[in-house]
C-alpha cells in the first residue's frame, strides 16, 4: 500500500512537542537489519547442521516476538490516542492498521515455519522459513519508512513522554529471559554509529559499564553462534 505525503505542516496539532519519537526509527533500524540479513543466515546453516539452526532461528523467533509486540502497542495504544487526538492523521492511521494487517500474515507464516527447520536443518524446511522473510522484509520495507514519515511527526505534538515510555517497556517486556544483552547488541548494531549515541541517550552510566563489560562478550558469542563460527 503505497504511502501518501503528510497533510501541511498547519494541520499538526499547535503548541510545543510533547515528546520525543526518535525511538521508532532506532527500533525500526534494529527489525530492518535483524529480518534483512535473515535469509542469508539460514542459508548459511548446512544441511542437518541443528545446533546452528537452533541459533538462528531463536534469533528470528525473537525479532518476531519483538515486532509482534510493537505493533501490538501501536493497535492497543497509539491508534486511539491519534484518533482522538490528531483526526486529520485519519488515513494515515487507517493505512498503518493495514500494513499491520500484511506484516502479521508473513510474521504468523514465519512464526509456524520456523520450529520445524529448527527440528531438522534441511533445505526443505528452510524454504517456507525464506519465504516468510521475504514477506516481512517486502511489507516492512513499505510500513516503516511510510511509519516514520506520517506518524512520527504527528507523534511528536499528540502523545506524551510517560505514553512513549510505556510503548518502551511493553517493548522490553516481549524480549525472552536470556536474551537481553543479545538484543541490545542487535539494536546498537543497527545504528548509524554503531550505538554510542543510543547507549548514552537510553542507558545510565552504570548500564554502559555493564555492556562494555558484560555485554559485548556475549552479543560477539551470540553473533559467532548466528554465523556458525
Amino acid at each position: 500500500m503505497p504511502a501518501t505525503p503528510l497533510p501541511p505542516s498547519g494541520d499538526l496539532p499547535g503548541g510545543p512537542k510533547t515528546c520525543d519519537a526518535s525511538g521508532m526509527a532506532e527500533i525500526h533500524r534494529m527489525f530492518t537489519r535483524g529480518f534483512g540479513e535473515g535469509p542469508d543466515l539460514v542459508r548459511g546453516v548446512r544441511e542437518g547442521d541443528t545446533a546452528h539452526a537452533a541459533a538462528v532461528a531463536t534469533q528470528l523467533e525473537t525479532l518476531s516476538l519483538g515486532l509482534h509486540a510493537h505493533h501490538e502497542g501501536e493497535d492497543e495504544r497509539l491508534w486511539p490516542a491519534l484518533d482522538e487526538r490528531a483526526p486529520s492523521c485519519a488515513a494515515h492511521v487507517e493505512r498503518m492498521k493495514a500494513q499491520h494487517a500484511e506484516l502479521l500474515v508473513h510474521l504468523t507464516a514465519l512464526d509456524l515455519a520456523l520450529p520445524a527447520w529448527r527440528a531438522s536443518a534441511a533445505a526443505t524446511d528452510a524454504e517456507p522459513v525464506l519465504s516468510a522473510l521475504a514477506g516481512v522484509n517486502k511489507a516492512m520495507a513499505v510500513h516503516l519508512p511510510d511509519e516514520e514519515t506520517n506518524i512520527v511527526p504527528v507523534m511528536e505534538y499528540t502523545i506524551t513522554e510517560p505514553e512513549i515510555e510505556w510503548f518502551a517497556e511493553h517493548g522490553r517486556n516481549a524480549i525472552p529471559k536470556g536474551q537481553t544483552w543479545q538484543q541490545l547488541g542487535e539494536i546498537l548494531a543497527a545504528q548509524p554509529d554503531g550505538g554510542d549515541e543510543w547507549l548514552h541517550k537510553h542507558m545510565p552510566a552504570p548500564g554502559r559499564l555493564a555492556w562494555r563489560l558484560i555485554g559485548r562478550r556475549a552479543y560477539a558469542k551470540h553473533r559467532a553462534a548466528l554465523e556458525g563460527r
